[in-house]
């Protein structure tokens, strides 16, 4: 009789007509021998987010009041400690200015500036063995979708080898097991990008098939091992607990891993952002997050708010439903972005 282990099902979809296509929808993209799309280069994040746009229309014709302004910048969602400072800046500045709207916007972004990073860090494979990425949040943040996204986004980025000319693999793993639905979603992603996709029995160990995955990605050579778990409600300490079992549990064939444990989190939800983003570095710790709905929501400023008051960093940003609206996080972009 098979163990559960054993008798969890790997799923290999081959839709796709060649190792160098990959199904999008009703549709296909041809892909280059670096996996980029041919004729089209993977865009940064170029939408305005326009959460400065109030602010601006607020004081436009009128003089600034310290009060009205505070709470302008605080519905953006820049934190108590930003908005803090840029008042405090700005009260120092008009000593000796007339003040306008034009400084507050020029003083808005050179301290958003000085608070983000300058750049993203890059993903890139372990030598020798898979390279793991943990992929939590609670529902409703678009965790599974980004978790494609990422699979993609890693497939397209070119390999610096003489021998290989091919994509990076991605082999996803769908450890939200309290769920159908999402083992089925992320099913459906699988196929669409042309990869495999290591799920178990409803209800299953999480941490369990986190470790199968593991062991099936090292026998494979894959590059990127991606974990899509459960949406954990962040106040529920049992569900923390487990989410810390499959850290532990993937530690046990490589100390390092997971190499990288990504929060994704939905800009228009603002402050529980943030307290999401406290709660899980608390549990499991956190190298980064994914921000979605960062087109036009007028709440972009929690990417600042989390870097400033937990340290960390925004490493991509989805900004609309395709497969191609996700990339690497550009402060550049964002600052520029912002009105």
């Amino acid at each position: 009789m098979r163990s559960e282990a054993e008798s969890r099902n790997l799923l290999l979809f081959k839709n796709a007509r060649s190792p160098l296509h990959v199904c999008l929808g009703n549709s296909e993209r041809c892909l280059g021998p670096f996996g980029f799309a041919q004729g089209k280069t993977f865009a940064r994040h170029d939408k305005k987010m326009k959460f400065l746009e109030t602010l601006v229309q607020t004081f436009a014709n009128k003089p600034i009041d310290w009060d009205e302004l505070e709470e302008s910048l605080i519905r953006a969602d820049l934190g108590v400690a930003m908005t803090t400072r840029i008042i405090k800046t700005l009260q120092e500045r008009e000593a000796w200015s007339l003040m306008g709207i034009s400084d507050v916007v020029k003083v808005v972004r050179e301290e958003i500036a000085r608070i983000l990073p300058a750049n993203s860090p890059p993903i890139t494979p372990e030598p020798g063995k898979p390279k793991v990425i943990l992929l939590v949040g609670v529902n409703g943040t678009g965790k599974t979708t980004s978790t494609a996204k990422l699979g993609r986004y890693l497939q397209q980025e070119p390999i610096l080898s003489a021998t290989r000319m091919d994509r990076h693999t991605v082999l996803l793993a769908a450890a939200d097991t309290f769920r159908a639905a999402a083992i089925g979603q992320l099913g459906i992603w699988a196929e669409r990008l042309g990869v495999e996709m290591i799920q178990g029995q409803y209800n299953a160990d999480p941490a369990a098939l986190c470790y199968e995955a593991y062991q099936a990605a090292l026998a494979r050579q894959i590059d990127f091992l991606l974990c899509d778990t459960a949406g954990r409600q962040h106040t529920k300490t049992n569900l923390m607990a487990e989410l810390q079992k499959v850290k532990r549990t993937l530690g046990k064939h490589d100390p390092s891993a997971p190499h990288e444990t990504l929060l994704v989190v939905d800009a228009t939800t603002g402050s529980n952002a943030l307290n999401q983003a406290r709660e899980f570095k608390s549990a499991i710790g956190l190298t980064g997050l994914i921000v979605t709905k960062l087109d036009g929501s007028g709440k972009g400023g929690i990417v600042v708010a989390i870097q400033d008051e937990l340290g960390v960093p925004t490493r991509f940003v989805g900004t609309g439903e395709r497969l191609d609206d996700f990339a690497l996080f550009d402060r550049q972009a964002y600052i520029d972005n912002l009105l």
